[in-house]
């Protein structure tokens, strides 16, 4: 029994011996990556420290601190990683962090440039979903009639004045806008129709038939006109 009791021991103490002999052995790989991996971190660097990695970086780069907890770990960059954005200054770069957690490029710490998915952009912020009046489109959100500007102008109209087409020197002369046939229903409804007009140059002279023939349609118009009124006054030698 005590022989058993002596073997079940030394088997204990050699399992002992064995883990000690690995943790050892794993914090000296350990130790050795680290130390690698301190010596690769600070090729970028002007000034760099075993515990915090690179502290000064050359004027091209941007110093990127890696926050973990209460340390940090220093790195040169030549663009700031996601969700920051690179300010330059007269004594060092920096990667400075976008205010907004959604958002994944900013031109400065309060504006967003790009959003992480599932966020849509509008002027500088990010939402999940898009504010009341405007639309998604792509990675935006736009506002309604900005889709009008998507359509494309008609021909202009025929140069006129007062329903004359010559005969004057200067006419009117008008264009409209339309929306693709796939924009949203919604939005055509919000976006009135686009039109524009310019002043036009008209023949001063009109040609002989159709100065009559307009002449002829002018006299149509006022004896309808004519027509179309009430008499009041008595007839002639009553």
């Amino acid at each position: 029994m005590s022989r058993n009791l002596l073997f079940v021991q030394m088997h204990w103490q050699l399992l002992a011996v064995l883990s000690l002999f690995c943790q050892t052995l794993i914090l000296t790989l350990a130790a050795r990556k680290r130390s690698d991996s301190w010596r690769q971190d600070c090729r970028s660097c002007l000034e760099c420290s075993k515990e915090n990695g690179c502290l000064r970086c050359s004027e091209r780069l941007f110093l990127f601190l890696n926050r973990d907890g209460m340390s940090h770990h220093g790195s040169c960059l030549h663009s700031c990683p996601s969700g920051h954005f690179g300010l330059r200054g007269k004594d060092i770069n920096r990667c400075i962090k976008c205010k907004a957690p959604e958002c994944d490029r900013c031109f400065n710490k309060d504006f967003c440039t790009k959003c992480k998915g599932g966020h849509q952009l509008f002027k500088g912020k990010c939402f999940k979903n898009c504010p009341e009046g405007t639309f998604p489109q792509s990675t935006d959100c736009v506002e309604a009639c900005m889709f009008s500007l998507i359509g494309f102008w008609g021909e202009w109209s025929s140069c006129q004045h007062n329903g004359l087409s010559c005969g004057v020197r200067w006419g009117q002369q008008s264009r409209k806008r339309e929306l693709s046939s796939k924009m949203q229903k919604e939005t055509e409804t919000l976006c009135p129709p686009q039109t524009e007009s310019r002043k036009c140059r008209m023949r001063k002279r009109c040609p002989k038939d159709k100065r009559k023939d307009e002449r002829r349609e002018e006299r149509r118009k006022a004896q309808k006109n004519f027509s179309n009124r009430t008499i009041t006054d008595p007839p002639w030698g009553t």
